[in-house]
């Protein structure tokens, strides 16, 4: 499966279309993990625990959204975006979308 976050796939024509897929994860924090997290909060620097649990939410939702297009029919995915928000209380969402597409080489 081809992506990219623009409009078109360079060197391909885009020969259908299938439209806007999307691929999604709620992901809760560990509660030993944020004890910690809140304790380097207070000193500052990276919160590592949190940044592997956005980066994973992040694959999953993207593997999500590729087998949704693999459903339709498409090779490629443009457009693609990514989106965060708090669901509730320890609780974060990671979302992708993005549009199907159909691609042959150029030529």
């Amino acid at each position: 499966m081809l992506m990219t976050n623009i409009e078109t796939v360079p060197g391909m024509n885009i020969i259908a279309q299938y439209g806007l897929v999307t691929g999604s994860t709620v992901r809760a924090k560990n509660a030993i993990k944020d004890f910690g997290a809140g304790l380097k909060n207070m000193v500052g620097g990276e919160l590592k625990s949190y940044t592997e649990l956005l980066t994973e939410a992040r694959k999953e939702a993207i593997e999500r959204m590729k087998e949704q297009a693999k459903r339709l029919g498409a090779n490629a995915i443009i457009n693609i975006r990514l989106a965060t928000s708090s669901v509730t209380v320890g609780a974060a969402e990671v979302y992708a979308y993005g549009t199907a597409v159909k691609v042959e080489p150029k030529g």
